[in-house]
């Protein structure tokens, strides 16, 4: 008899990947608890390097049903998603989407499909990268500072750098004004 895992993942630790478990439940797949695999990491990071999908992958074997909510859960590029489900039906596990009706990504069809919408997947977030290096190329055109604020303010950083001039040590400055060691010593001076 098959055994059916679910894998739900999602990007940042604010986000959880409850909805998923009870949208797979809904789908009328029941699965013991101990084969829903849950990950918080991107999907960016191919499907094998990830922590929990790798474990997830030496416990599976032929014949058992791997459930995923879209196809985005497996990985954000086409060729991950398409090497990941490639890699599954080699070891005879079945892959349902419940995204695409719960097609069976391991079939002809449900290949094609996987194929077709994993990349409109990859073209959108190409879209994303495209609209954020823009906004940040606008942004730093109309002067504005990217980027994390600085730990120490401008009256600070001068006085760390004059007492770096007389040879002050690192350590005793940055715990004095409670930043890195290496808050510090990017203000030093560049040695000529």
């Amino acid at each position: 008899m098959s055994r059916v895992f679910a894998y739900c993942r999602v990007s940042t630790a604010d986000q959880t990947n409850d909805n998923q478990v009870q949208e797979i439940a809904a789908a009328g797949f029941a699965i013991k608890p101990q084969r829903v695999v849950r990950e918080t990491i991107s999907g960016g990071q191919a499907a094998r390097e990830r922590p929990e999908f790798a474990k997830l992958l030496d416990r599976l074997e032929s014949g058992d049903v791997l459930v995923v909510t879209k196809l985005d859960r497996l990985g954000r590029s086409a060729l991950d998603v398409r090497s990941t489900v490639d890699l599954l039906a080699m070891l005879g596990v079945r892959v349902h989407c419940l995204a695409l009706g719960g097609a069976d990504l391991t079939s002809p069809a449900g290949k094609m499909t996987m194929q077709v919408l994993a990349a409109v997947a990859e073209f959108e977030l190409d879209l994303i990268r495209e609209r954020t290096s823009a906004g940040l190329a606008r942004a730093r055109e109309e002067g504005k500072k990217l980027g994390r604020p600085s730990a120490l303010s401008p009256a600070q950083a001068q006085e760390v750098k004059a007492r770096l001039a007389r040879q002050e040590p690192v350590a005793a400055l940055a715990r004095e004004f409670k930043v890195g060691r290496a808050t510090v010593q990017r203000l030093r001076p560049a040695a000529v």
